[in-house]
């Protein structure tokens, strides 16, 4: 695996976002805890978009049987958006903003935790280094064009239908 692989680069991305879950919990001024979790709500997304623009369709190509995890990941990041966007309805820092951001990050974290378990080893297994590469550049190319969430609407994703339009 290199750097470039998008296996490496979606690893690397969720070990950022347990440190930055794990670090928010540090914070005490209001102003820089709305700041930086405002700052991962929004790598939250672009993670989840890219995901869904990049490997996703790959992964329904490539990988025998992935429509049911690509069904789950779908609803996984659903229900992402939908307890980040949750994390905004309270007060920064108020007891119900914490409880609402412990709900993102156990949404997350599992999300991330099933990926990692279910969906990339047989990935890993059933696509070529070189695509997996190229993968990774056309990644890092959206991340780039929708850095800080720019030009994503964060809205939920009908995942029957996603599935439906990149299995065929």
């Amino acid at each position: 695996m290199t750097d470039l692989d998008i296996d490496a680069l979606i690893l690397s991305e969720h070990e950022a976002f347990r440190r930055a879950f794990a670090a928010l919990e540090a914070v005490k001024d209001p102003t820089e805890l709305g700041r930086r979790w405002q700052e991962l709500a929004d790598q939250l997304e672009v993670h989840a978009a890219g995901e869904e623009q990049v490997f996703y369709p790959e992964l329904l190509q490539e990988v025998d049987d992935s429509e049911g995890d690509t069904l789950h990941a779908v609803k996984d990041h659903n229900e992402i958006r939908e307890a980040t966007r949750a994390v905004a309805d309270h007060e920064v820092g108020s007891a119900a903003w914490w409880e609402a951001f412990r709900t993102a990050r156990e949404a997350t974290v599992e999300h991330l935790e099933e990926e990692e378990q279910d969906v990339l080893p047989p990935f890993r297994e059933q696509v070529e280094p070189s695509q997996r590469r190229a993968l990774g550049e056309r990644w890092l190319a959206f991340q780039d064009e929708h850095a800080r969430a720019r030009g994503l609407s964060g809205d939920d994703v009908d995942p029957d239908a996603y599935v439906e339009e990149h299995a065929s």
